[in-house]
């Protein structure tokens, strides 16, 4: 029995943003097209946060993350095990992907390149592909008013606090996810309960107090969360910032638990206050200004 071709397209996929959702659109066109299965095959977590002396927050979607990401998609995706490819030659990994993967047609971005050391760009895949008969196609950038679609620039907009725009190139809300674990429990003291989060070292983490729906279980609630190195009360030295959530209206002990925060806006940045009456000031504030700011929010789950 003949084996069923793919067409296929290669790569990190950080974030699943709508420019990748936009190439996964014109993948389904060309194999359908070329009478063959769409396959996307992608990396875990990018090559340059596995190589880089400093991975922390570095990536927008955790492999558990992405993996739910494509499984909500229409896209059949597969991952690739970087370990085993990282010392490929372009030629290799060509190969890998004609044979293993039995790719029958290939569809890459305008800056796309495989194999060790980025050998393989777009003048080598064009050649080796006319070499074996294969269609090959470059998908063009997506654009947003001008601005190019990239994982880079969201992370950009997320350093900068512009949540509303990383939402926009993202085509959903920014989200994390992390294991609520015991902290100081001042939060509790002050009349403002928190779940601490185990996010990972991976995951970027933008700083300041934002606006958050966060889902426990099935339920959807609003919230705010601090992430930061808690300038006033228990400072922390650390490389990574501490994500803190305060629940609107919930009691629950859910200690151990998996939750998920979606962004909607940042509030303010982290700052020190002379006292504990201030900051409890500023957390009654807090919690208004995100009751406002997620009182019209809504997007599909």
């Amino acid at each position: 029995m003949k084996k069923t071709k793919h067409f296929i397209t290669v790569g990190t996929f950080d974030g699943l943003h709508g420019g990748h959702r936009a190439l996964f659109g014109k993948l389904e066109m060309l194999a359908a097209e070329h009478r063959m299965k769409p396959l996307a095959l992608y990396f875990p977590l990018p090559p340059k946060t596995l190589l880089g002396e400093h991975p922390e927050m570095t990536v927008l979607t955790l492999p558990a993350e992405k993996k739910f990401l494509f499984k909500k998609s229409a896209i059949t995706a597969r991952p690739l095990d970087f370990a085993a490819c990282r010392n490929l030659s372009a030629e290799q990994f060509f190969d890998v992907l004609r044979h293993k993967y039995n790719m029958g047609g290939l569809l890459a971005g305008p800056d796309f390149a495989f194999g060790k050391d980025r050998q393989g760009g777009l003048d080598f895949l064009r050649t080796q592909c006319e070499k074996y008969g294969i269609p090959f196609s470059v998908a063009e950038f997506s654009l947003i008013q001008g601005e190019k679609i990239s994982s880079s620039l969201i992370r950009k907009m997320l350093a900068q606090g512009d949540i509303p725009r990383a939402n926009v190139l993202l085509g959903r809300p920014y989200e994390l996810m992390g294991r609520v674990i015991k902290g100081h429990q001042l939060g509790r003291k002050l009349g403002f309960p928190t779940a601490n989060l185990d996010t990972g070292i991976y995951k970027i983490l933008p700083l300041g107090v934002f606006a958050v729906k966060v889902r426990v279980g099935r339920r959807i609630y609003d919230g705010f969360c601090n992430i930061g190195f808690r300038p006033t009360v228990n400072p922390i030295h650390d490389k990574l910032p501490l994500v803190e959530v305060n629940i609107f209206d919930f009691k629950q002990s859910i200690y151990g638990r998996n939750i998920t925060l979606w962004f909607v806006q940042k509030l303010r940045d982290e700052k020190k206050f002379n006292g504990l009456d201030n900051l409890v000031a500023q957390l009654k504030s807090d919690r208004e200004d995100a009751r406002a700011a997620l009182k019209d929010f809504t997007f599909p789950l």
